[in-house]
């Protein structure tokens, strides 16, 4: 009979070996480039679903939890206008075109959207506490979820898994992968990755090179100064939460394509949490924090899948378990996060 001293340290040298030998794998030119490239493209969709969240939190104090129902909204609507439009195009350009036209209507559709939400909703509750916001952004992504599943059932579509009519509208290039030398990656990774970029890009350009961008900042200072100055304070909240959900209907229509979110009901809950953590890590209320955020939970998703797909027991929610347990780190460690400040919110 084997003595269980002896098996506790068989099975001790036998995980230590393999956290060697994968350690070794990871470090290895080809898994270390192709778990950045993942990680960056998961960062890109994290801060283009957590912009316009932090946008509207850090001007106007407002927790939007309709903001995943945002998101999903711009997946269906973005799959509405490329299934429509696409039909028998096979043509990887022509169906490039169609979703560049996809992502303007989407965005000019929920910014629309989000424009009527703040005049005639939340508009009335600036001057109460803030839990009145909570429970009204909360009952609006009950509304707007189940008004998207009775339209959805209504057309045949299954509301909790992806729609594959959006999905199959995708160009060839972005389902496979491309390889660049020893790395393999995959053209959908590529193409998140430069969209991405460009929302940052757009979004600083647009806070810190525009006259509106000045008084957004202004008015996330100080609103009664700026009101004093002349600004509508109240019209720049209303452009701010418009241009917040016609980020988020964007964000949702480029996870439309991504085979791990797609069109589906289920992809406003999916989305809001990361959202949060993303901005709680970066510190509520700054755009800066917020990238930063979104580069720290996108690495740590992408390093910690690789992990337990090739060296430890595949369970699917364990990367999720490692971004909370830093996201607990953080408010143990900095609660206001990464670049946060302690009171944010104009009015």
């Amino acid at each position: 009979m084997t003595d269980p001293t002896v098996l506790t340290e068989l099975t001790a040298l036998a995980l230590q070996a393999g956290f060697v030998d994968g350690l070794t794998d990871f470090l290895g030119p080809s898994n270390l480039a192709s778990v950045v490239v993942e990680g960056l493209a998961k960062s890109a969709i994290y801060v283009m679903i957590a912009s316009g969240l932090t946008l509207i939190f850090g001007l106007m104090g407002v927790l939007n939890f309709a903001h995943g129902s945002l998101t999903m909204i711009g997946a269906y609507l973005a799959g509405v206008v490329m299934v429509v439009l696409v039909g028998n195009a096979t043509g990887q350009w022509t169906r490039m075109a169609f979703f560049f036209g996809a992502l303007v209507v989407v965005f000019i559709a929920l910014a629309f959207l989000g424009g009527v939400m703040e005049i005639g909703l939340i508009r009335e509750l600036y001057t109460r506490p803030p839990i009145y916001q909570i429970l009204l952004t909360f009952g609006l992504t009950l509304v707007l979820e189940e008004t998207v599943r009775i339209v959805v059932q209504f057309y045949g579509l299954q509301p909790i898994s992806e729609w594959q009519g959006a999905l199959g509208t995708k160009p060839a290039f972005m389902a496979t992968e491309h390889s660049l030398g020893p790395l393999s990656v995959r053209g959908l990774a590529a193409f998140e990755i430069l969209l991405g970029l460009a929302t940052v890009a757009a979004i600083w350009a647009f806070l810190t090179r525009t006259r509106y961008g000045l008084y957004i900042r202004a008015g996330s200072e100080d609103a009664e100064m700026a009101e004093a100055l002349g600004i509508d304070v109240r019209r720049v909240f209303t452009v701010v939460f418009a241009l917040g959900a016609g980020i988020a209907g964007v964000a949702g229509a480029l996870l439309m394509w991504d085979p791990v979110w797609g069109a589906s009901v289920p992809l406003a809950a999916e989305t809001l949490l990361p959202a949060f953590v993303v901005v709680i890590i970066g510190g509520l209320g700054t755009f800066r924090g917020t990238v930063a955020g979104a580069l720290v939970v996108g690495m740590a998703d992408a390093t910690t899948t690789w992990w337990f797909q090739n060296v430890f027991i595949t369970w699917t929610w364990l990367p999720e378990m490692a971004v909370f347990l830093i996201l607990v780190g953080m408010l143990v460690v900095k609660p206001q996060g990464l670049y946060g400040v302690e009171e944010v919110g104009g009015h």
